[in-house]
């Protein structure tokens, strides 16, 4: 991690050692006297300690002290005055901050990385806070970097589009990143880089063209959600299925209860592996509702099965629960 020096006290640190060297100088050149006398007197006359001179001082020595005096004095003053507003204008604690989110970010695994900007970053944002689900926002965005601090989720200010960038946020570990920009030749710079250094994250992202939809993928994009459509789908639904609609706007902006259609995948020698859903009792014990399951060998969705379908490695449920709920669940499908 990079030690961080705020500006204004770096300034006044080289300003001093600057008059230091100088003073030093000064007197050497002037005085002729050994750098370490031309040093003592430097320090003495920036201090005001009121020693007395080192050596008797000549005319020009005493001019020059006059000047050295005034211009270090305000120098001190400077840095003084840097320190003070430091500590009282909260820096240090937006220091202490980062440092913290930093170390947060290293040590981050199986996380998603989204990088956002505008609204639609918000929203993308919003639904993994909703969901508690592990994140971390990269962004150029100041205003959108500032909200999600306050927030506390993990935040890097800076071009998404960058390896170092993409490395900083944990791309190798990751395990899903989206990309929503605003641009599509800046969510292609993005998919490009991630796919570059992590060949089996998830990665989706955002297309405002239609015809840049298979340039995305061809770039790595696993899923392309083009805006636009979604944006025309939902109008019609609103008017051709308006309580189904209704109820799927209740669900998402249900801001305290978060309940959502949401999936787990189940692994070989879990609780489920090999188990009818009657045995499994998803829904008395979970409180999941299942909707579907996703066979593994036949890639067929099978709505609404029967209790004596037995699961499978490799089978996705499909469920409508919570939070909390859905990671029970997910805990149950992979212990």
């Amino acid at each position: 991690m990079k030690a961080f020096i705020p500006k204004k006290i770096l300034v006044a640190l080289l300003l001093l050692v600057g008059v230091l060297i100088t003073g030093t100088a000064g007197y050497v050149l002037i005085e002729k006297w050994n750098p370490f006398d031309a040093l003592y007197m430097t320090v003495i006359t920036l201090t005001t300690v009121g020693y007395g001179e080192t050596h008797p001082l000549t005319q020009d020595g005493r001019v020059f002290t006059i000047i050295l005096l005034l211009s270090g004095f305000g120098i001190i003053t400077y840095g003084f005055t840097a320190v003070i507003s430091f500590f009282l204008e909260g820096e240090l604690n937006d220091i202490m901050r980062r440092r913290k989110m930093d170390k947060q970010i290293e040590d981050m695994r199986n996380h998603h990385i989204v990088c956002a900007t505008g609204e639609t970053g918000e929203y993308v944002i919003e639904e993994f806070l909703k969901t508690k689900q592990p994140a971390i926002v990269v962004t150029l965005d100041p205003h959108l970097a500032q909200r999600t601090q306050k927030l506390e989720i993990p935040t890097i200010l800076d071009n998404p589009a960058e390896d170092p960038v993409l490395k900083r946020a944990g791309i190798e570990h990751a395990k899903g990143l989206i990309s929503v920009l605003g641009a599509d030749k800046d969510n292609l710079f993005v998919v490009l880089s991630a796919r570059g250094l992590n060949p089996t994250v998830r990665i989706v992202t955002q297309a405002i063209e239609r015809s840049t939809v298979v340039k995305l993928k061809k770039a790595g994009a696993d899923e392309v959600v083009l805006t636009d459509f979604i944006g025309g789908m939902r109008i019609a639904s609103a008017m051709l299925r308006p309580h189904v609609v209704s109820f799927l706007d209740t669900m998402l902006r249900d801001a305290g209860g978060a309940l959502r259609v949401a999936e787990a995948t189940i692994a070989a020698n879990s609780l489920f592996d090999n188990k009818p859903l009657s045995h499994c009792n998803i829904s008395d014990k979970l409180g999941c509702v299942l909707v579907a399951v996703k066979n593994a060998q036949s890639g067929e969705y099978i709505h609404n099965p029967a209790p004596t379908y037995k699961l499978a490695a490799g089978d996705t449920l499909i469920v409508i629960g919570y939070p909390d709920q859905v990671n029970k669940l997910s805990q149950h499908a992979s212990a």
